[in-house]
């Protein structure tokens, strides 16, 4: 019988090709599009939580009140992973993550690459799998250091790696003692999905970067609870050991609690001190997509099936006069849309490992159809049976319930129902198109929104380089060399990049503060000299900080305006602003420019003078001549007075760009959904015009003979379709609305959602209906009334 079923179904595709076509070619792409969108899904809800002690992992927080609003952060003191594991019975072990960034020299390689500080007990916490050497004694000594799998091959090729060594800033040498496999695509520690070696962390003490102080939130700590620890109860006892720890006299009110690991990718955004949904607004709305697109593509093959009961139907009667029952029937329908379904998985599957390349560079992830897992094949199977099932549910049990008498006796057709499911479903389809259509013009338009915004700053031909090696000591003949060649303007020193902040400060004090105002928290940069100069911001009242000028500006310090407005200071240039022990004399006022989200409100800033601290070089160029020429001689001045380090640079406005990566990113997503979702959508609307024009080529003829234009039946075939569109249109702008909305309100610097969007999105939906449908209503027009009535 079911052999029987299936070659049926396999004559039927044969004899109805376009039929055959537009099923399976609509079904691939939603099934294509739903499994990228799941691998995705899949791979972002399980970042970090691969670890086989994710569950006892937390990632330690503090949480404070900053002008009147509670902030919660995931940087805390050094010395705190100590105190936990010494003072708390529930903490197994603790462990802390700092950056650490060297130039690496094995033999003649020189490469400069980014790894990690960490405590000893950090390969046993998370259970990285070690390919060579031992993960509890690997980081015991201030000389070892464990590297990737990949960056080992880098440095030393296909040798074995182990009891290497390598040279860290042309100073000290390291022995490799482990190396690991590389870190998964689903881990995410200190913010990195990527690291390419570890070092121990007495080799921080030893470079004089550790310390003991309370107020440093610098680095991150994680905390392994014992077995059955309640985390509720651990982090009640470990709220206050930032309190406890402060001096008596300047008593902090820094909170401190654990959070698990496995959430703070998925939920790690800090609204009012709590850390709710993040990313995961993100997945579920693409999730939702995923869903959406296959229903759509399923739709499609409902209407199709559904608008062929007319050539199906004497089937259906003798298959049952002859015994048939209802049960087999739907059987068979089903068998025939998983066969469908089957077909286009296999072509889906293609379409998937074709365009991963593509989609793993839109997503900026390592993606991957596992064939060798059977995993992999069991959820494709299943994949493709649910939707072969969906697809041909209703058409099953519709097609299933014609009555045999009225088929034979050609009567079968049923009146017009008010509301017809098959035009519910073209709606449905067209609802969730114009749905996308008008999330993307938005995205769009808030990413212009913000790229649009004034940065305060000249980012074009401003580049930093970091202070490696011999630039710090040997900073004043750089300087004088660089102004020397002509490929210079100006050059300045500062604690970080323009664009990003790598601290912030609060407890300071000034004339008419308020004990309240030593909770306002400022940016922290630095500048040895010539600020406006080199990063081309405008000053709006005193000078800039100019150490040959004026001796005492090594504590000086720039306010922006936000600061002054928030410091309530009437004339601040003259001020003085105490932090501790330490007063700088406030001699200038800049710009607002933008340092941290292009989306958020600029936060008020100090730019302290050369007695701060300095980890990169920014140099504006000589616009008047080439970048390249400028590049080159540039390059020359660092490769004589650092030598030993390759010239490696960041463009400002490259850096500045990959602010909007994640906003861009998702508009790329609903851009190239959207377009999917139209092409599915037209793939059915071009089926069912097909069917309706070949359903009334008699009535087209009998109108043409009386006289009707080609114009006319064009529109009279077509309208049907179009008010159903119009009828989505009136259901998917609200729905967009709302949406887009909420989705905006994540963002303080923001749009507002305009009228001609609307507007736009609705003339564009009818376009495309319209021209898909006329194609096949110009046809049926067209044809010559003599054939079409030929056998009346």
């Amino acid at each position: 019988m079911i052999r029987n079923y299936f070659k049926i179904a396999w004559r039927n595709l044969r004899r109805e090709k376009g039929f055959a076509f537009l099923n399976i070619s609509g079904l691939s792409i939603g099934m294509a599009a739903a499994i990228l969108i799941l691998l995705w899904i899949q791979n972002e809800m399980s970042m970090n939580r691969t670890f086989p002690k994710t569950d006892r992992i937390y990632l330690m927080y503090n949480r404070d009140t900053f002008s009147g609003e509670k902030h919660a952060w995931g940087t805390t003191p050094k010395v705190m992973a100590a105190v936990l594991k010494k003072d708390y019975p529930e903490v197994e072990d603790a462990v802390r993550v700092s950056w650490a960034n060297f130039l690496f020299t094995a033999g003649d390689k020189k490469l400069n690459e980014q790894g990690f500080f960490v405590d000893k007990g950090f390969l046993d916490m998370f259970d990285y799998e070690m390919l060579e050497g031992n993960s509890t004694t690997a980081l015991d000594a201030v000389n070892h250091i464990v590297l990737t799998e990949s960056y080992a091959k880098k440095l030393f090729g296909e040798e074995d790696a182990m009891g290497k060594t390598v040279k860290l800033d042309s100073t000290d040498i390291f022995t490799v003692t482990g190396v690991m496999k590389d870190f998964p695509n689903t881990t995410r520690i200190n913010s990195r999905t990527t690291v390419s070696y570890l070092l121990p962390w007495s080799y921080m003490k030893k470079l004089g970067w550790d310390d003991e102080w309370w107020g440093n939130n610098s680095v991150t700590t994680y905390a392994l609870l014992k077995e059955g620890v309640s985390p509720e109860q651990f982090n009640t006892k470990v709220r206050t050991v930032t309190i406890d720890h402060s001096p008596e006299g300047n008593k902090a009110t820094t909170e401190v609690f654990g959070y698990p690991l496995s959430r703070v990718y998925l939920y790690g955004k800090s609204e009012n001190g709590q850390l709710t949904d993040g990313r995961i607004v993100t997945v579920r709305l693409f999730a939702v997509i995923a869903i959406f697109i296959l229903l759509i593509a399923c739709i499609n093959f409902m209407n199709l099936s559904t608008a062929r009961s007319e050539k199906r139907a004497k089937e259906v009667g003798i298959r049952k006069v002859v015994g048939a029952g209802k049960a087999s029937l739907i059987v068979q329908f089903i068998g025939e849309s998983v066969l469908l379904s089957l077909m286009a998985g296999v072509l889906a599957v293609l379409i998937v490992q074709l365009s991963l390349p593509y989609f793993n560079d839109l997503v900026g992830k390592q993606l991957f159809l596992d064939y060798g897992n059977p995993a992999f094949w069991a959820q494709l199977t299943g994949f493709i049976l649910f939707t072969g099932f969906l697809a041909g549910s209703y058409p099953a049990f519709f097609l299933s319930s014609f009555s045999p008498v009225k088929v034979l006796k050609g009567t079968f057709r049923r009146a017009k129902a008010a509301l017809d499911p098959r035009k519910v479903l073209v709606v449905i389809q067209f609802t969730f198109a114009i749905v996308l259509i008008i999330s993307t013009l938005i995205i769009q338009r808030q990413i212009r929104h913000a790229q649009n915004r004034e940065l305060g700053y000249n980012k074009n031909g401003l580049i930093y380089v970091s202070l490696q090696g011999d630039i710090g000591k040997r900073y004043s003949s750089i300087k004088q060399s660089l102004l020397a060649s002509g490929a210079v303007d100006a050059v300045t020193k500062s604690m970080s990049p323009i664009t990003q902040h790598s601290s912030d400060s609060w407890g300071f004090s000034w004339p008419g503060s308020t004990p309240e105002d030593e909770k306002l928290d400022f940016i922290r940069f630095s500048t040895d000299g010539d600020f406006m100069k080199v990063m081309g911001t405008q000053l709006v009242e005193g000078r800039d900080i100019d150490v040959t000028q004026h001796v005492s500006d090594s504590s000086a310090v720039l306010l922006n305006e936000t600061a002054v407005k928030r410091m309530r200071l009437k004339d601040p240039v003259g001020k003085v602003i105490t932090d501790d022990d330490e007063k700088w004399t406030v001699v200038g006022v800049v710009k607002d420019f933008i340092i941290a989200s292009p989306f958020e409100p600029v936060a008020p800033m100090m730019i302290n003078g050369p007695s701060a601290w300095f980890n990169v070089l920014h140099i504006r160029l000589n616009p008047d001549r080439a970048v390249a020429d400028n590049l080159a001689t540039i390059q020359k001045v660092f490769e004589q007075f650092n030598p030993h380090y390759p010239f490696e640079y960041q463009f400002v406005d490259e850096q500045y760009a990959l602010k909007f990566d994640d906003t861009r990113r998702t508009g790329t997503l609903s851009s190239l959904f959207a377009l999917l979702t139209i092409i599915i959508s037209c793939l059915g609307l071009f089926g069912l015009s097909a069917y309706m024009a070949a359903s009334r080529v008699k009535e087209v003829g009998v109108r043409k003979v009386l006289g009707a234009s080609v114009r006319n039946i064009t529109l009279l075939l077509s309208k049907d379709f179009l008010k159903l569109v119009i009828i989505a249109f009136g259901v998917a702008a609200p729905i967009a609305w709302y949406v887009m909305s909420r989705w905006l309100s994540g963002y303080n610097y923001r749009i507002s959602i305009e009228w001609w969007v609307f507007a736009v999105t609705g003339i564009i939906s009818l376009v495309i209906a319209g021209l898909t449908v006329s194609f096949q209503a110009i046809k049926a027009a067209l044809t010559n009334p003599v054939k079409s009535l030929r056998t009346e």
